[in-house]
């Protein structure tokens, strides 16, 4: 699918026709695009789309290159971040002439929030390079927002842990076992941001120096610089995440450990206070002539009873108290 965009008012406004519109057309976004529509816009614009698996390339030289004429820059970005299993998939932008192209497989949400806002409010992005600073700014913005809602869920689950808990130990096991599975989706979604502005970080690098080589206004290089602090501190923080992340996983870690011990310890002692009858018993083995028992016509029945009461017991207390 292609969507194409004109300035109108300076505002963008999304046209059905590129071939009325092309002279007009400043940005071209391509979302899942076919081989006919890559072939439509090679043609129109002389200039090579990336493939797939061009895009998925690891190398900086495979991501950032000047190709006929054009300046082709492509990072990661997730998408579907409402959940915790964000999906990470690239995006190229191209910079061709006047003309900005988009290239992705997914849909991450500033490429829906942008064009909305550019459409309803003037934003000064009239060409290719002002729209895709826009673009970028509005993508760090979401990168800023995903990291924000992380770090307040980390704080919800760092209280979790080490606040004092008056449930039983069952309970607590439960607890943290969703803590751990949390912990890990943290740091899933954590690690996938910072993924994400790094490749951003080495975009906004290749951008300055585009801009300098092509002498874009001084407005725009200014936002670039903005854009590259922006993307720096962010990346910072993603990285303290990641550390705190990892030390809650650890704290979780150390308190499951001391309360496996903690009953351990109960056990220990139990075998300890039974060990003394047990020694008793098998050294007199109840070699005695007198056992009233011996004659009582139910004691073989009261004997196996109190045997399964003896097993259910102890069961039962440790099962209550969460250590089964």
């Amino acid at each position: 699918m292609i969507k194409t965009f004109v300035v109108d008012n300076d505002r963008l406004r999304l046209t059905e026709d590129l071939a009325a519109d092309g002279d007009r057309v400043v940005w071209a976004d391509l979302f899942n695009p076919t081989k006919e529509e890559e072939a439509r816009i090679e043609s129109w614009l002389g200039i090579a789309i990336p493939t797939r698996e061009e895009m998925e390339e690891i190398e900086i030289s495979s991501r950032l290159y000047i190709e006929d004429g054009g300046y082709f820059m492509t990072a990661v970005l997730p998408a579907q971040t409402e959940a915790d299993d964000p999906l990470m998939s690239p995006v190229t932008f191209a910079l061709a002439g006047n003309r900005l192209i988009t290239v992705r497989y997914h849909e991450p949400k500033a490429f829906k929030t942008f064009p909305l806002r550019a459409e309803k409010v003037a934003t000064g992005c009239t060409s290719g390079d002002t729209i895709l600073i826009g673009l970028l700014e509005a993508i760090v913005d979401r990168l800023a927002d995903i990291l924000e809602r992380a770090g307040r869920e980390v704080e919800v689950i760092s209280r979790d842990i080490f606040e004092a808990r008056s449930t039983k130990a069952s309970k607590r096991n439960r607890d943290f076992q969703e803590l751990l599975k949390g912990i890990g989706r943290k740091e899933d979604i954590a690690s996938s941001v910072r993924d994400s502005l790094i490749s951003l970080q080495r975009l906004a690098g290749f951008l300055a120096h585009v801009a300098a080589q092509t002498k874009m206004s001084k407005d725009v290089r200014a936002r670039i610089k903005t854009l590259s602090r922006d993307v720096l501190s962010l990346a910072d923080h993603a990285t303290f995440l990641s550390q705190k992340i990892s030390f809650l996983l650890d704290a979780t870690l150390g308190m499951i450990s001391i309360e496996q011990n903690a009953i351990i310890k109960i056990f220990s002692v139990a075998a300890v206070i039974f060990l003394p009858p047990t020694l008793v018993a098998s050294i007199y083995g109840m070699n005695f002539d007198i056992i009233p028992e011996l004659k009582w016509e139910l004691g073989y029945p009261f004997a196996i009873g109190l045997m399964i009461i003896s097993a259910i017991l102890p069961f039962w207390y440790f099962r209550r108290r969460g250590w089964l």
